[in-house]
């Protein structure tokens, strides 16, 4: 093997360059039986940190108890070393401790990986159970409707027909109130639920001329019950939704759903550009139509929606049992999976019951 560098071997700094053995170093230079048995040790270990076995190129190797002159010139070794001195020295450097760097494996982790399926920290379940319950003050809107607008066109007034159910299949991690209309000018459909990471409302809407525009909001005046001149008790509130844009340049939508009663709510439309002040553009009064809605003081007993846990309208049977829906969007869900809404509406009557 040629080696080229210094060794040391008791007290003497071995300059070497060329073929390498533990007979050709004892022809050039004198040693004592002890101090070749530490330089064995010793050049065994230099080559094997040559071949590789380093993390890092090798370096010549560390001395073994020799010096040397400020001219570089070898020294002869002391007269008084002795063998078992020497041989301490020797072991001292073959036990030299070796660091390893541990493997780690941040260089092949991925953000998918370590990152949670909601950022939140809620459970897929625990999702779902929160976007419902945010929604369920707006569940009065549930069920079909005929809208007029105050704003005319071309010398008549807009009249559409649309309906509010939820929608649980879509998208199953994050349930909706999506609206449906055949004529509307301002929200031919949208789909309107809760951001549990930015804690709003969000309406991915359409309007008349198939623009798509996303807006969201927060409630303006909070869900509150009112006792009506029929001495029942009717929701009321507000709820105000911006759209959202790049820049402040173009026109801005705001859309608020004012809930006036049971069976009667406003869609307000506002416009602006820039940072004015939002102007009201028109404004769509909305009607029930068919069956009115009632809120009940008591709560609905048996005939409450499994999955929202509203007014159930139309009755299901699954082995044996009934259960009522609100609404299709509710009985199609339940239809595709009953087992999983048994199962959670099970689990929310143990956490409050």
């Amino acid at each position: 093997m040629n080696i080229a560098g210094s060794v040391r071997a008791g007290r003497k700094t071995l300059n070497y360059r060329g073929p390498i053995s533990v007979a050709s170093v004892r022809r050039r230079y004198w040693f004592s039986p002890h101090s070749l048995k530490s330089l064995s040790c010793v050049v065994g270990i230099t080559a094997w940190l040559l071949t590789g076995c380093a993390d890092s190129p090798p370096e010549p190797p560390a001395p073994v108890g020799s010096t040397t002159s400020a001219e570089g010139q070898q020294q002869a070794p002391a007269a008084n070393t002795s063998p078992s001195s020497e041989s301490e020295k020797s072991s001292a450097a073959v036990e030299a401790p070796v660091e390893f760097k541990p493997l780690t494996l941040s260089a092949i982790e991925t953000p998918a990986a370590s990152a949670t399926a909601d950022a939140t920290g809620l459970s897929a379940d625990d999702q779902i159970r929160t976007i419902i319950s945010r929604l369920q003050p707006l569940q009065i809107l549930l069920g079909q409707w005929r809208g007029t607008t105050r704003r005319e066109f071309e010398n008549f007034k807009a009249v559409d027909n649309h309906e509010w159910v939820w929608d649980l299949r879509t998208n199953p991690s994050q349930p909706a109130l999506v609206i449906r209309s055949d004529k509307s000018p301002y929200l031919r459909a949208g789909r309107l639920t809760w951001d549990t990471q930015q804690s709003r409302f969000v309406l991915s809407a359409t309007d008349g001329e198939g623009k798509e525009r996303r807006l969201t909001g927060d409630f303006s005046e909070a869900p509150h019950e009112v006792t009506g001149s029929d001495d029942k008790q009717h929701r009321v509130f507000r709820l105000e939704l911006n759209e959202e844009r790049a820049g402040q340049e173009g026109e801005q939508w705001q859309l608020a759903f004012a809930q006036q009663e049971n069976n009667r709510y406003l869609l307000e439309l506002g416009k602006r550009r820039g940072m004015a002040t939002f102007s009201r553009y028109d404004t769509v009064s909305t009607q029930r139509e068919g069956t009115s809605f009632a809120l009940s003081d008591t709560g609905y007993a048996e005939r409450t929606c499994i999955i929202s846990e509203g007014l159930g309208t139309t009755e299901l049977t699954w082995k044996g049992r009934s259960y009522w829906v609100c609404c299709s969007g509710c009985k199609a869900a339940f239809e595709e999976d009953p087992e999983r809404w048994i199962a959670l509406a099970a689990e929310r009557s143990r956490e409050n019951p």
